[in-house]
């Protein structure tokens, strides 16, 4: 018995020796995985040209990268919505001569040209890009590398246009609805009631607009009973029309103080709003958990926070309910899925904000595909006609009926219709040479 295992066992490894020396042969090496793309050697792949072209119009102009490499094949990627191009130009001297392929070790290198908002979308563009050039290289999708999909749809919202009628805001809600949109957005802002008298309190001279630089903590604006109550009045029409089944969330409240943010959630709460978005800046913590102890609707924040270690420091002191990073602001695709699977941990879901091309919006598809804990994705471009359009080799529409479906081809799955891109630049010039980034370096060391 023990000779026949014996004599079995040394036939099978002749035999397993037999088949290895076939399979490692130099001549097969490269030839044995079966998924990779025989137009490249991923091993011997390098970065040759960094070229962008602009689409859109302001304020919502979208640059598009495009990485060029040795072997012919070019990764997409995109500069965050509104960011100036040259974020992504000045890391093309840094990134010469390396393989694409080492997605994770070029971020390590370029991050530090990040910051929070829009100074990080040079560094986020470029790294879809990579990951775009990485699957393409070995012919799988970008959520296959990032360990698999949990989804084969990605759940959208749209913003919707508003109106100060609340009926016929919450009829065009409704017609979100009916188009197949599962999850609703609206903006609710204090400039609702700015104009009624007794609505709200105020330093003379101080400005109600979204977007000014100082933030509701120090602009003595306050919203009194009689303006909360008017806001909530508008959400409950807008729910008497849509109804309590579908998730409902709010967004742009303007510059107002910590104790009015309070009182609003409390009046918002028999509304059953699925999130209240950037109720004061993300920085202030505490300021964010007492809102979020205070009110018993989730509260969340995210789309111009750069990488994960703020996010965390929300999780971790439960300061929101929700986070919603912008993969194009948070570090790009490895980084918000390192995002959402620390969030995770702390028992927070993740939603997802996006405004761009249908380029960058792939690579928020892989990454939202791949991580567990994701619930929704925003997408801001549904009612512009030519959008899905910009891209070609991908299921149309592009949001079909409130979802999008995770492309399986290599990359990001998308070629760009050079014809149609070129109908909507923001500015003049389709991927012209950019000699002029090639030798802009410094030294870039972050420790002696």
């Amino acid at each position: 018995m023990k000779a026949t295992g014996s004599a079995g066992r040394r036939s099978f490894l002749k035999g397993a020796a037999s088949l290895g020396a076939g399979l490692w042969a130099g001549e097969n090496l490269e030839a044995y995985p079966q998924n990779t793309n025989t137009n490249s050697k991923p091993s011997e792949l390098k970065i040759t040209d960094l070229r962008i072209a602009t689409v859109g119009r302001a304020p919502m102009t979208c640059p598009i990268i495009r990485i060029d490499t040795n072997q012919g094949i070019y990764g997409l990627g995109e500069v965050r919505d509104g960011a100036s191009k040259n974020y992504a130009l000045m890391l093309k001297s840094r990134l010469l001569g390396q393989n694409p392929c080492n997605v994770d070790k070029l971020f390590r290198r370029i991050k530090q040209f990040g910051g929070h908002s829009r100074q990080a979308g040079g560094v986020c563009g470029v790294e879809m890009a990579l990951w775009d050039l990485a699957g393409k290289a070995f012919h799988v999708p970008v959520y296959q590398m990032l360990g698999g999909k949990f989804r084969d749809k990605i759940r959208i919202y749209a913003d919707t246009t508003e109106s100060n009628d609340p009926k016929i805001f919450g009829q065009r809600l409704k017609a979100r609805n009916e188009e197949g949109f599962t999850w609703l957005k609206m903006d609710l802002g204090v400039n609702l009631v700015a104009n009624t008298p007794g609505a709200v309190t105020r330093p003379a001279g101080t400005s109600f607009t979204y977007g000014e630089p100082a933030p509701g903590m120090f602009t003595g604006i306050e919203i009194t009973e009689k303006g909360i109550g008017i806001m909530a009045d508008f959400v409950g029409q807008v729910r008497e029309i849509i109804g309590m089944e579908v998730p409902l969330s709010a967004d742009h409240f303007g510059h107002i103080g910590v104790n009015s943010c309070i009182r609003l959630g409390k009046a918002l709460t028999k509304y059953n709003m699925a999130w209240l978005e950037d109720m004061v800046p993300w920085q202030n913590t505490e300021l964010l958990k007492k809102i979020s102890d205070a009110v018993d609707i989730p509260i969340l924040t995210g789309e111009d926070i750069y990488l994960k270690e703020p996010f965390m420091e929300l999780c971790r002191t439960h300061a929101v309910d929700m986070i919603q990073p912008d993969l194009a602001t948070s570090g790009g695709i490895l980084e918000t899925k390192k995002i959402g699977d620390g969030a995770q941990e702390y028992g927070v879901p993740m939603v997802m904000h996006f405004a761009g091309s249908p380029v960058s919006c792939m690579a928020n598809v892989h990454c939202a595909a791949a991580t567990e804990n994701f619930l929704v994705l925003e997408n801001h471009s549904v009612d512009v006609p030519w959008w899905g359009d910009l891209v070609t080799g991908i299921e149309k529409p592009i949001v079909n009926h409130g979802f999008i479906t995770v492309p399986d081809k290599p990359g990001l799955g998308v070629v760009l219709n050079d014809e149609v891109v070129k109908q909507h630049l923001g500015e003049p010039g389709f991927f012209e040479p950019t000699p002029q980034w090639n030798t802009d370096r410094t030294n870039d060391r972050t420790w002696s």
